[in-house]
């Protein structure tokens, strides 16, 4: 059951949302002037109306490869590393907000590893792929699972939540600062030079630009200060079914054809080997 801990804002007019309840689980979500928000059958909410969102949401092929390739544990030192940066912040009634949740992957790391110090977290996932949050909501049935624009004001007040956790995902530094407590941290996750560079070659997936890093730091300078990043770097030895998955479950799964993937890499002997270069970083409020 999703726990509603968190002081949510209704996306219309920004008032208190409260949940109508059936049973257990939340059934909608509504605010005083009458704005009401209807659970999908899936257990995911949809607080985008009118004209939605200008991007492009995961496809249901990307999230079905990304599950895929996740759940054979390949990332699972990076979810660790997440989580070990989020916890030291939570308070003493914990919330955090993971902002592109996706298939909803690192925040379960989080809240196991939050569960296991006695401390459960309120949680809030938001994605704009809707595909995304089916699998989260089922991942993560005690989390709030939300599809929204993370580029629009986030539907929270402020100062509600302990850490942001941004996997992969956009970055908006000014709604962050906005809904982050005193004290809590931002932890923000993004590829390194090199990450799967040679999935790349092989696959035709994007390479990382060099300036990525610093580009961060600047982007989020205005709100924050860095606190420290470690480097996660993980080996790979992939099946060629584990690297289609992981050329099609990102960005690229936009653009690249499965069928073409999967001919190039018919050829190539298995394990194919390659690196995951990730940098994982924390931020305080400025």
């Amino acid at each position: 059951m999703p726990d509603l801990g968190l002081p949510l804002l209704c996306p219309v007019c920004s008032g208190p949302l409260s949940p109508d309840r059936d049973g257990t689980a939340p059934r909608s979500l509504s605010c005083a002037s009458g704005h009401s928000f209807d659970a999908a059958r899936q257990g995911y909410f949809n607080f985008l109306v009118g004209k939605g969102t200008p991007f492009e949401p995961d496809s249901a092929a990307m999230v079905e490869a990304r599950v895929n390739f996740l759940s054979r544990g390949h990332y699972d030192p990076l979810a660790e590393a997440v989580a070990a940066a989020v916890v030291p912040s939570l308070g003493e009634h914990p919330a955090v907000l993971d902002s592109g949740t996706g298939t909803g992957h690192y925040l379960r790391a989080v809240l196991d590893a939050a569960a296991a110090t006695g401390r459960p977290v309120a949680a809030l996932g938001l994605d704009i792929s809707k595909f995304g949050l089916r699998r989260a909501a089922r991942l993560n049935p005690e989390a709030l699972n939300v599809v929204w624009d993370v580029w629009r004001p986030l539907p929270l007040a402020d100062s509600s939540v302990d850490a942001v956790t941004v996997i992969f995902a956009p970055r908006n530094p000014a709604e962050f600062a906005r809904v982050l407590r005193p004290g809590g941290r931002l932890v923000v996750v993004t590829p390194r030079r090199g990450h799967l560079a040679a999935i790349a070659a092989l696959t035709g997936m994007l390479g990382i630009e060099e300036s990525k890093e610093d580009r961060l730091g600047l982007a989020m300078a205005e709100y924050f200060d860095i606190q420290g990043s470690t480097a996660v770097d993980i080996p790979l030895q992939l099946s060629r079914q584990d690297a289609a998955h992981l050329a099609l479950m990102g960005p690229a799964g936009h653009h690249l054809d499965r069928n073409s993937v999967e001919a190039r890499l018919a050829a190539v002997a298995e394990p194919l080997a390659a690196d995951a270069r990730f940098q994982v970083s924390v931020f305080t409020l400025r």
